[in-house]
């Protein structure tokens, strides 16, 4: 028997705190979740849970029938979802990692909510041990420019532990992580490595396109086609399976050190530009 202490009616509006749950053994308190949390963790399409609205558009009668007696949800996102999410009546925890430091402070949380703060620690190890092993591995080697966005529209960078994890794998991380840039100013900085993850869109990020649309087409990362798409889960998950991104990204960076690895797409021909393509 659990504690009786401990949460043991689970609502998670974020896929992270679902996959969180999974590595420390507790999955089985999961009774409600989005259908984004398939993506990280498959077995909870089971259909034995129940599927909510995600953190961005929480629903206070959705997560109150699942009879929580714990919500965890990411904010800061949409103010009138973290009421709907309060509405609820169940003990909200509400997530905002920016780093790799506040991650594993959250799985510390998280297990420290269902009694099992061994298996964080196991976990959390577990991920600086593999960071450190990589980050040893790439050391003495050439740091080439890495640019790593997490959305196209407006072209955002990814998040400061992407940009830890970049650097980790033996790249410096070009722009300021997290925030919206131009085509332009990502052109000026003359990326050696292309890198895209985008929210939700797996591995359908248009490469080509988006090269071409941006005029990145001489840019020095696809003059040596090292242009690549990581499925968003990979790198957007604040949880182990950022160690799956990390692979993806040391792949990209030092293919002569690291092997090829799952969730990454490189790609395959370089268009020209709009410009270069319009009538003298």
């Amino acid at each position: 028997m659990p504690p009786t202490h401990t949460a043991r009616r689970i609502a998670c509006l974020q896929p992270s705190a679902t996959v969180i749950l999974q590595a420390v053994g507790e999955i089985g308190r999961v009774v409600a979740c989005t259908r984004y949390c398939a993506d990280v963790v498959p077995e909870v399409a089971d259909g034995s849970r129940i599927v909510l609205a995600d953190s961005w558009i929480a629903h206070s009668g959705e997560i109150a029938a699942a009879k929580p007696d714990l919500v965890i949800a990411s904010v800061p996102y949409q103010e009138k979802a973290v009421i709907e999410i309060l509405k609820a009546g169940a003990r909200f925890l509400g997530l905002a990692p920016k780093n790799l430091a506040d991650i594993y402070t959250d799985i510390a949380t998280i297990a420290g909510a269902v009694g099992a703060p061994d298996r964080a620690e196991q976990v959390i190890a577990a991920m600086q041990r593999e960071i450190g092993e990589v980050s040893n591995r790439a050391a003495l080697h050439r740091r080439p420019r890495v640019w790593c966005e997490e959305w196209g529209k407006p072209i955002i960078a990814s998040q400061t532990w992407v940009a830890e994890l970049v650097d980790a794998a033996g790249g410096e991380f070009l722009g300021a992580p997290g925030r919206q840039t131009t085509a332009d100013d990502v052109r000026r900085l003359d990326p050696e490595i292309i890198l895209t993850a985008w929210c939700g869109a797996g591995e359908r990020v248009p490469l080509e396109k988006i090269v071409a649309d941006r005029g990145w087409d001489q840019t020095s990362a696809a003059l040596s086609s090292r242009i690549f798409c990581i499925r968003d889960e990979l790198l957007n998950t604040p949880a182990p399976p950022l160690l799956d991104g990390l692979r993806a990204i040391a792949f990209a960076i030092h293919p002569e050190l690291f092997p090829r690895t799952k969730g990454i797409r490189q790609i395959t021909a370089v268009p020209a530009s709009a410009a270069e393509n319009s009538p003298r």
